[in-house]
């Protein structure tokens, strides 16, 4: 162990002194992570609309209907607030909009409710039923709102129409059409509508883009390790670590123990980083760190598996470069292909991405025990891929 630790060691000086590690293991990924965390993040969170309306009611029918529309349509409406105007000539000028007509903003009105003669009589018969609404242009939303209230009120005189209409049918003429309809006006709804908001297993888009980049670029990063056999057998030092005095299963560990360790570094930075730069939420660290671990071992021997089989360095690099892409594309680390469904959907069992991805969506909503059964997979999928790539890397030490 401590002579795999020693090849390890030297492997990760040597590979420090590169700047091409730091740009894949660090700075793309962050970069990355912050550009999509911007176009696809959550938009920043604005303060809500006060809604702050005058209205005014000119009631030329003084009936009980026209004042039920006012204190139980208008009034209850937060921010609203209600006065009486004597005529549609004053309330029309309260509402003109024109800037600098009055010396406080007290006179001016959002929107003034008209209410013609004859209106109860009307809304008692069969005849149409008129309600007026003049809006002050210079407040479009508080005005469109007075229009809704209108139009609710109406939707509420239709039905109370229709069902006055029924109990006369059922009871004969002798309904008085007057209370029957207040009865039914006043009569809560049977139907309660209840708003939920249950716990939504999706991770916001900083989170994502923060989640996807890190995993993604871990396969490049532990792809140096365990692609150096090759490499150290091209430029000849291979030859001075079969001439040492330590076991050759030493030099496979160690060279694993590299691959292991860069992509822990790696990943922890990116974790930290992104927390701050982009304000991803990782959730509980022990979790994630667990996660994390199983992920860069399935990630090594994945690419240890790839190397081993491969002829010539290049080709070595060219097969880790191209499995590590399809396996990201694969499990979504760019964008979610669970959308997809069907075969693309089942296919992505066989990417440690789509594990370690949705590890992280339960654990958005559940507690860190949401993490062991994925963590478990990908120690599975490093431990059987290391296990078959070490015959093949066993080939690959000699001079």
């Amino acid at each position: 162990m401590r002579a795999a630790l020693t090849i390890a060691l030297k492997d990760l000086r040597q590979r420090t002194r590169d700047r091409s590690f730091f740009i894949t293991a660090i700075v793309a990924p962050l970069a990355l992570a912050l550009l999509f965390g911007l176009m696809f993040g959550e938009p920043p969170e604005q303060e809500a609309y006060q809604l702050s309306a005058r209205y005014g009611v000119v009631d030329l029918d003084d009936e009980a209907v026209g004042d039920y529309f006012v204190d139980f349509h208008v009034r209850p409406v937060p921010g609203v607030s209600v006065i009486d105007v004597a005529t549609v000539a004053q309330a029309a000028e309260m509402a003109e909009g024109d800037p600098g007509q009055f010396a406080d903003r007290s006179a001016e009105l959002d929107a003034v409710f008209v209410i013609p003669e004859g209106f109860a009589a009307d809304v008692q018969s069969e005849r149409p039923v008129e309600l007026q609404v003049i809006g002050n242009r210079l407040s479009p939303t508080e005005a469109g709102l007075a229009v809704q209230l209108a139009r609710g009120y109406a939707s509420d005189l239709s039905s109370v129409r229709v069902a006055t209409a029924t109990f006369e049918n059922l009871l004969g003429a002798g309904v008085d059409r007057r209370e029957v309809g207040f009865e039914i006006l006043q009569t809560p709804l049977a139907l309660e509508v209840v708003e939920e908001v249950v716990d939504e297993r999706s991770l916001d888009g900083a989170t994502y883009y923060a989640v996807g980049m890190t995993i993604f670029f871990l396969f490049f990063t532990v792809q140096f390790g365990v692609l150096n056999l090759l490499q150290e057998r091209d430029d000849g030092t291979m030859r001075r670590l079969l001439a040492a005095p330590l076991p050759r299963g030493s030099i496979i560990a160690g060279k694993m123990l590299t691959s292991i360790i860069a992509g822990l570094v790696s990943a922890t930075v990116l974790v930290v980083a992104t927390s701050y730069a982009v304000g991803a939420e990782w959730g509980d660290p022990m979790a994630v760190a667990a996660l994390v671990v199983a992920f860069v071992i399935a990630a090594t021997g994945i690419a240890a598996l790839v190397g081993g089989f491969a002829r010539t360095n290049e080709q070595a690099q060219f097969l880790a470069s191209n499995t590590a892409t399809v396996l990201g594309l694969l499990g979504g680390a760019f964008f979610p292909l669970a959308l997809a469904g069907g075969w693309i959907e089942r296919l992505q069992v066989v990417s440690p991405h789509a594990w370690f991805i949705r590890a992280m969506t339960d654990l958005s909503v559940e507690s860190a025990s949401a993490v062991v059964f994925p963590a478990i997979v990908l120690l599975a999928i490093g431990v059987i891929t290391g296990a078959l790539a070490i015959t093949g890397l066993a080939r690959r030490l000699q001079p």
